[in-house]
């Protein structure tokens, strides 16, 4: 039910920024949970972070608090990741991914299998 365009990535040195977009078109995002996963060559794919269909709750991997970012701009319909103090281990290729079923979970979910609609990915090389 939801088009999702990601965009934003591509190669920047260690200790550098990078935001990621994901442009979502047919359904408001403030209806859905959206959440950031990313995959590595020869790794599964791995939860990043995630907001509420409301906009208040927040959930992040470990080894990225604190240097990530996920925000929302409602009058554009999309969802961004900031990303600052980038290091080797964070490249991948980075999907967007909505929720379809949110507003009937008591938490936002960091599992792969409950995101319904994904993007088709932007890649991210941390070089140093």
């Amino acid at each position: 039910q939801v088009q999702l365009v990601e965009s934003g990535g591509g190669l920047v040195q260690a200790g550098g920024s990078l935001r990621l977009s994901c442009a979502a078109s047919g359904r408001s995002l403030r209806s859905y949970s959206t959440a950031w996963f990313r995959q590595a060559p020869g790794k599964e794919r791995e939860f990043v972070a995630v907001l509420s269909w409301s906009g208040s709750l927040t959930k992040y991997l470990d080894s990225v608090k604190g240097r990530f970012t996920i925000s929302r701009d409602n009058a554009k319909n999309t969802v961004h990741l900031q990303m600052n103090n980038l290091k080797s281990e964070d490249s991948a290729v980075y999907y967007c991914a909505v929720d379809l079923g949110s507003q009937f979970r008591r938490t936002i979910s960091s599992g792969s299998s409950d995101y319904d609609d994904w993007g088709q990915g932007t890649q991210v090389t941390v070089s140093s």
